[in-house]
């Protein structure tokens, strides 16, 4: 089968290789799984650099998330065994982990209503709370993460700002159902946010950036507001001033959600229903700005690391893509 493989870190552009392998073989309680659509997300290019959290073996093949196909031809999503990742014809991954692809989504937008939206959807009401009516300030609004926070916020009701870098960006973010968007290259984050609440700032803050990011978020959130760290996409993480959080009575809460995977998998699993409700009542549908072929996954994960991407892209191994 072909496969793309990184022998040495660096930038994807550079060391992903596509070459022809085995077949990655199922241990106990793994099935194996045909590749259906793999969506590309940051942490893939962070596996590249050997800047994630989990550092597999070299070589490796990243791709953490698919729709896949099993040997009876059920459609599901899944979290591939790393070092065997999603940017292959044919992976390996745990059964008992397996969900169902949302009938209501083809397999690229199913492939991305996975881990972008769990996300979501734990950050914004297991970790946050959101309440309806109130104010949510989303970074990178038009990206992979920020568009499903975007969606989910409207659909629990919130009044949604969307942060974002760029006109081009500005636009999708609107067309999303952000009430207002910011653009952080011509407009002053802060100022904007306290002028849209008439002062009383954002009650959460949905926040896979840092760096300047968060330092702008804490300037304008609201009395017992909610700023959920999801990652830092920018590569500087901030160091909080817990004497800040103090004075002015916000949260600042951390959503890893791979840990729910294994310490609560019935949370995962209502968290997958509900989105599949969701989907098929059209209220969440996964942007997906580009499907490209298996030859050009290297130069899309690079689009993703470097931040000029919207929305999502996904890799389809057999074709068909546009």
């Amino acid at each position: 089968m072909q496969a793309w493989r990184v022998h040495r870190n660096g930038e994807p552009s550079e060391v992903m290789e596509l070459e022809e392998t085995d077949r990655p073989t199922p241990g106990d309680g793994q099935v194996l799984l045909k590749v259906r659509a793999a969506n590309i997300n940051f942490p893939d290019a962070l596996l590249c650099r050997g800047q994630y959290q989990v550092r597999p073996p070299l070589p490796f093949t990243p791709g953490v998330e698919i729709c896949g196909e099993t040997e009876d031809g059920r459609r599901v999503l899944a979290t591939p065994a790393l070092p065997e990742g999603g940017f292959a014809e044919y992976v390996v991954a745990d059964e008992a982990a397996l969900l169902p692809a949302p009938d209501a989504l083809d397999d690229a937008e199913a492939a991305a209503l996975h881990i972008g939206y769990q996300t979501g959807w734990f950050g914004l009401h297991r970790r946050a709370h959101l309440q309806a009516g109130e104010t949510l300030l989303v970074h990178a609004a038009a990206g992979g993460v920020g568009s499903a926070a975007v969606q989910l916020g409207k659909a629990a009701g919130a009044t949604v700002i969307g942060v974002v870098g760029g006109p081009e960006k500005a636009a999708v973010a609107r067309e999303l159902g952000c009430d207002l968007v910011i653009d952080r290259r011509s407009e002053d984050i802060v100022a904007a946010v306290k002028e849209a609440t008439a002062g009383r700032g954002a009650d959460v803050v949905y926040d896979p950036v840092g760096g300047d990011a968060y330092a702008k978020s804490v300037k304008c959130i609201a009395f017992e507001g909610r700023v959920v760290v999801v990652g830092f996409a920018s590569g500087a993480i901030p160091t909080p001033g817990l004497n800040h959080a103090l004075v002015k009575n916000y949260s600042i809460v951390g959503l890893h959600w791979g840990l729910y995977n294994s310490k609560d998998p019935a949370a995962v699993r209502a968290c997958h229903d509900e989105l599949t409700k969701l989907a098929a009542q059209g209220v969440v549908n996964p942007l997906i700005s580009e499907r490209v072929p298996m030859a050009e996954a290297a130069r899309a994960v690079q689009r993703v690391a470097d931040g000029t991407s919207t929305g999502r892209i996904v890799v389809l191994p057999s074709g068909d893509a546009r």
